[in-house]
């Protein structure tokens, strides 16, 4: 083998021993630079360590159940969850580069900052925890998990997701715009929580602490 060929066979061990040892390289590269076919990098809406942006309504994906992120991702790119900004996104991307970014979000610790829109009262805390039984509504934390730390692989974390982005999609729900959740628990639920219900649930998880 010449020597030049020799040099290009170890540097292509090398970046391949390199992946090897960072799992999450790959997804690194998905969320910073975007997928092998050029598509837009998800830290341009969701920050370089899933922080995402209260203001334009992207939601924060660290620490979120990489599971769940894979299937929202997929459930976007089939048209199952319609969104055209997230869809225009992730369509291009292949699935072991959809895998790859989800468990790289996953791994990133989330910020244990405040969201709070509002004065706090004890409606949003009473539905969480113990739901509305008059209403036949069950507490939010029966499927999210306590302090809605989320319950893998189906119920996504709440605590300290920007509660704007929870507030818009409990109304998608509602209204029956958005229709990919397990066995339709969340769309039952929805339907039956009024606009002030839902704001005060949202603001509440929205100010959960977000780290053990």
């Amino acid at each position: 083998m010449k020597p030049q060929r020799v040099l290009i066979a170890l540097l292509l061990a090398g970046v391949g021993t390199s992946a090897a040892a960072d799992p999450l390289a790959a997804g690194r590269q998905v969320a910073l630079h975007g997928g092998a076919a050029g598509t837009t990098p998800c830290a341009a809406c969701h920050g370089a360590e899933g922080t995402g942006d209260a203001a334009a309504g992207f939601p924060r994906l660290a620490g979120q159940n990489a599971a769940y992120l894979a299937k929202q991702m997929n459930d976007i790119r089939s048209g199952n969850r319609p969104n055209p900004i997230m869809r225009a996104a992730v369509s291009a991307l292949t699935a072991q580069e959809i895998k790859a970014v989800a468990a790289y979000y996953a791994a990133q610790r989330p910020a244990p900052d405040r969201h709070a829109e509002g004065a706090i009262d004890g409606a949003g805390e009473q539905l969480a925890r113990h739901g509305d039984p008059a209403s036949q509504i069950p507490a939010c934390d029966s499927c999210h998990g306590p302090d809605g730390r989320g319950v893998a692989p189906t119920f996504p974390a709440l605590a300290g997701q920007h509660p704007g982005y929870l507030l818009a999609q409990l109304e998608a729900f509602h209204r029956g715009d958005r229709h990919n959740d397990a066995g339709g628990i969340m769309a039952a639920v929805a339907k039956k929580l009024n606009e002030a219900q839902m704001g005060a649930v949202a603001n509440y998880f929205a100010n959960l602490k977000t780290a053990p």
